[in-house]
């Protein structure tokens, strides 16, 4: 049932704000992680700051956006929002989990949606829980899981239909379908610049939102069902 997802988002920047304010191990640490993986001519910082904020090993997740439908008697299926946010990282796993968890609770069925989770979103938060020492929830213990027994409804893995070398961002993916998309005045390569030179949470929240909005769109296309109007999203 649609009523039984959990849809979410991350946003990630890099630890450091650069490359050099890094200890000299750790840039080694970087260098060898990326080597085989760039062009030769990529200087570090370069590399850095395309690469660390991607990298669960290197950078830190600074927002996440969730959300999940539900049924209203008047206006018909909504989608209720909340988006966690700020510079503690462990804070903002600790109240992400804690959503989980009463998810969990009420539902042990209950699933995570979105778009690339299963490659991105999940793995990344997993990596950064157990990097802060924080306890990996059952409904996250995925590292010894089949295939098969990984239930998410990833919008990115449908639209594969088998095809795993197929690629699509959910920018293109939105456009395609007919779905308003979340880019505006800010896009994910703007994220850290937003993050380290203005330090505008607000506003990067603010996108990381309209990107739940836009994946939550696209499961109700792929379902043949009224994409959402703006009185049917509630932000909490």
């Amino acid at each position: 049932m649609i009523t039984e997802l959990l849809l979410l988002d991350i946003e990630t920047v890099p630890q450091y704000p650069s490359f050099d304010r890094m200890d000299s191990n750790w840039q080694t640490l970087f260098h060898d992680k990326i080597a085989k993986t760039v062009p030769e001519d990529m200087d570090m910082e370069e590399g850095y700051r395309k690469k660390a904020g991607i990298l669960a090993e290197f950078g830190k997740i600074i927002c996440i956006s969730t959300a999940f439908f539900y049924e209203d008697e008047q206006n018909g299926l909504c989608l209720k929002m909340k988006n966690i946010y700020g510079d503690d990282e462990v804070a903002v796993l600790s109240i992400f989990t804690d959503l989980c968890n009463k998810m969990y609770q009420h539902n042990r069925q209950f699933r995570f949606a979105g778009h690339n989770i299963k490659e991105f979103d999940i793995p990344y938060i997993c990596r950064r829980l157990l990097i802060n020492r924080m306890p990996l929830p059952e409904y996250l213990q995925l590292h010894d899981k089949k295939p098969w027994e990984v239930k998410m409804f990833d919008t990115l893995n449908w639209w594969k239909f088998g095809d795993n070398k197929n690629y699509v961002s959910l920018h293109l993916l939105a456009n395609v379908l007919g779905i308003p998309s979340s880019k505006s005045d800010i896009d994910g390569s703007m994220v850290q610049n937003v993050y380290y030179k203005d330090h505008d949470l607000p506003r990067i929240a603010a996108y990381c939102q309209r990107d739940v909005v836009v994946t939550a769109n696209v499961i109700l296309r792929f379902l043949d069902k009224p994409l959402l109007t703006d009185e049917r999203v509630v932000v909490v």
